[in-house]
């Protein structure tokens, strides 16, 4: 038996089980049993503790981690560096790795790929403004939770851009995910970690990794010699604008990659309004490696002889191949010569044939109308602008405008101007502001996602707003979440609400019962061991004493996923409730205008069900849901009329439009 299993650390942890090993630490459930949580704890191993480098890098992480805070972020509660003992105290996060999931699934669908590989962007362009480099972006540091988030974890490696760096520096990371940069010992920066990025997207996509061999070293030069196949070879079903931007993360040099993180989500939120969209990255497949020996001596440690060979091998093929050259040069100047004849007089010829015709008026359609219409035969260019009295992907300019009178060519440059919130803004100034007139500002602003987290702070009022996140009077996408930090007030008697989400049912009652609140409790369907609390309401926040907390608690009986798709009527009042009902499980979700017609809810159960959706509680469609099989069918739709209604209060938990927000990503 482990160690520390059954041991309380520094009085306050009780260690209940191992549930990870790593190269240089092991991480452990435990219980705080002062803030009355469950966590998780790393500790580095004992034979590493006289290890400087390893104890440096250890300390690295929880520094790493100390200046970051975002949703998609592991937290850190406390660290300790002790002679004996050296430990860092982290979120416990209930769910698999990333990489489990696709060695499950074999290959990802395009959708779940860009759900998950958003959040981990939007993770990395906050660790990247914070000024620190991951360096080991794989799928095997992803936690994936039950309800689809993403937590990057494991910034054992990470280091602060700012860093000075020495050529002497090894090159570290995953091999199979490295960066060329990482494995010729140069500099990294964010664009490394964009690398690994596109690396995990392309094995989300084809269910195989770019690259394999035999032992790291093969691989490491394979990343710096040799271009990846096609994704769309091994997987027909990829669309082309995802492949380009699989493509340019991934490219040798990092002045051809995206050079931010935030550059990146830009093109897949592009994407993912319309998935027809094709970018013209053009990459050359290359099946054949260049050599690169100044490369190979960088990574190859202790293999002159190797090297020594390359060197004899690389002179003789010079040698005996300079005439070769010199004959392949002259032919290639004739072909190119000749080609360029060919092209000029096509071209020519062409032009010539095209007809002139009418600026159609393309002001009004979907955008989507458009891309699927092979009859226009315009070369169309895209912008993206935000109008909130507008559909989503409606197009609400156009250049040049439409006209009768003056015509064009047929294969003649249109620019559309595309209604969505891929567009960006200022956070507005909301310092001091209560949080009802903060939030107002921000619609304002036209960002409709928001969640709220309470702060204290003695020199505050309570109820008002002493910072967001993305800081005040900085730009931002508009689909950003914009955390809200309220001051609350010190002299409240409300008490927090334990996580008991993973405990027995005995555990949670006496949890929760030991904080006054009452305890609502109900069975439901899940393949979660018999007796463990799988559901909550609410999860978090603070409750005045004698609240209800209702907790579902599993049947043990095997379930399976199955995702439907929503789509909601063409109009929809602000706060229209759309609820899915599962047999005894329901999900609501509050809607508005603004929200994307078409999104996403998974739903569990077993054997052939039917789903119910309705809207406003009005019956709206029915679905039968095969959970053997995994698909679902509409049987039918029923016409109804939305009203507005008033989505729940709730205090100190996210916001229900970051639920929307949520919600909204996993859709096309």
């Amino acid at each position: 038996m482990d160690k520390y299993v059954g041991k309380k650390l520094d009085g306050r942890y009780d260690i209940r089980e191992l549930i990870g090993i790593g190269g240089m630490a092991n991480v452990y459930r435990c219980y705080d049993t002062i803030d009355d949580r469950e966590v998780a704890i790393k500790i580095l191993k004992d034979e590493y503790l006289n290890n400087l480098e390893f104890i440096r890098r250890f300390k690295n992480e929880s520094k790493a981690i100390a200046v970051l805070s975002h949703p998609n972020i592991v937290k850190v509660f406390d660290v300790s560096f002790g002679d004996m003992i050296q430990y860092i105290v982290m979120e416990y996060i209930d769910g698999i790795t990333l990489k489990e999931y696709i060695q499950q699934q074999g290959v990802l669908t395009w959708k779940e790929t860009v759900h998950l590989i958003s959040q981990v962007l939007a993770a990395l362009s906050h660790a990247h403004s914070k000024g620190v480099v991951h360096r080991d972006i794989k799928p095997q540091n992803m936690m994936l939770l039950s309800d689809g988030t993403i937590k990057v974890t494991d910034f054992g490696i990470a280091r602060f851009s700012n860093n000075a760096k020495t050529m002497t520096e090894q090159a570290i990371g995953s091999v199979h995910y490295i960066a060329p940069e990482q494995a010729k010992g140069d500099i990294t920066d964010g664009r490394t970690d964009i690398y690994s990025l596109g690396v995990m997207m392309y094995e989300m996509l084809t269910g195989k990794l770019p690259y394999d061999g035999d032992n790291a070293v093969s691989v490491a030069l394979m990343h710096l010699q040799l271009t990846p196949d096609s994704p769309k070879e091994l997987n027909a079903d990829i669309p082309e604008g995802l492949e380009e931007i699989t493509l340019k993360a991934m490219q040798k040099q990092p002045s051809d990659r995206y050079q931010s993180a935030q550059e990146m989500l830009a093109d897949i939120e592009r994407f993912r309004l319309n998935p027809s969209v094709k970018f013209e990255y053009k990459y050359f497949f290359d099946k054949q490696p260049t050599k690169y020996v100044d490369a190979i001596n960088k990574v190859r440690s202790n293999r002159s002889e190797a090297n020594e060979e390359i060197a004899k091998d690389d002179d003789n093929v010079r040698h005996s191949s300079t005439f070769a050259v010199v004959l392949g040069i002259v032919i290639a100047l004739f072909l190119t010569f000749s080609v360029c004849f060919v092209i000029g007089i096509t071209r020519q010829t062409s032009t010539e044939e095209l007809k002139e015709v009418e600026i159609p008026n393309f002001i009004g359609m979907n955008v989507n109308e458009i891309t699927s219409n092979e009859d226009y035969k315009f070369k169309f260019e895209y912008d993206y602008v935000y109008n909130k009295e507008k559909e989503i992907n409606e197009i609400v300019d156009q250049t040049p405008l439409p006209s009768s009178k003056k015509k064009v060519k047929e294969n003649a440059k249109i620019v559309l101007f595309v209604n969505s919130k891929q567009g960006e803004g200022e956070i507005p100034y909301v310092y001091g502001d209560d949080q009802a007139t903060a939030i107002q500002k921000l619609k304002e602003a036209n960002f409709t996602y928001y969640e709220i987290y309470t702060v204290l702070d003695d020199s505050m009022t309570p109820g008002t707003v002493k910072n967001t996140y993305p800081p005040q009077n900085t730009t931002a996408p508009y689909t950003q979440v914009v955390s809200l930090y309220v001051v609350g007030d010190t002299n409240d008697s409300r008490k927090s609400v334990p996580y008991v989400i993973g405990y027995s049912k005995e555990e949670a009652i006496t949890m929760l019962e030991d904080e006054e609140f009452v305890v609502e409790e109900k069975t439901v369907k899940s393949d979660k061991p018999k007796g463990t609390i799988v559901a909550q309401s609410p999860v978090s926040g603070k409750l005045a004493p004698k609240s209800t907390v209702k907790i579902s608690i599993s049947d043990g009986e095997p379930q399976n996923k199955v995702q439907i798709t929503v789509t909601l009527p063409n109009v929809v009042a602000d706060n229209t409730k759309v609820t899915v009902r599962c047999e005894d499980t329901v999900q609501d979700v509050y809607v508005n205008s603004d929200t994307p017609k078409t999104f996403a809810v998974t739903v569990t159960g077993t054997g052939t069900k039917n789903v119910e959706v309705t809207l406003n509680d009005t019956l709206y469609c029915v679905y039968s849901v095969n959970f053997t099989e995994k698909t679902s069918d509409v049987i039918a739709y029923y016409d109804v009329e939305v009203e507005t209604t008033t989505a729940p209060v709730v205090t100190d938990v996210q916001n229900t439009e970051s639920t929307t927000a949520f919600e909204t990503e996993v859709a096309e």
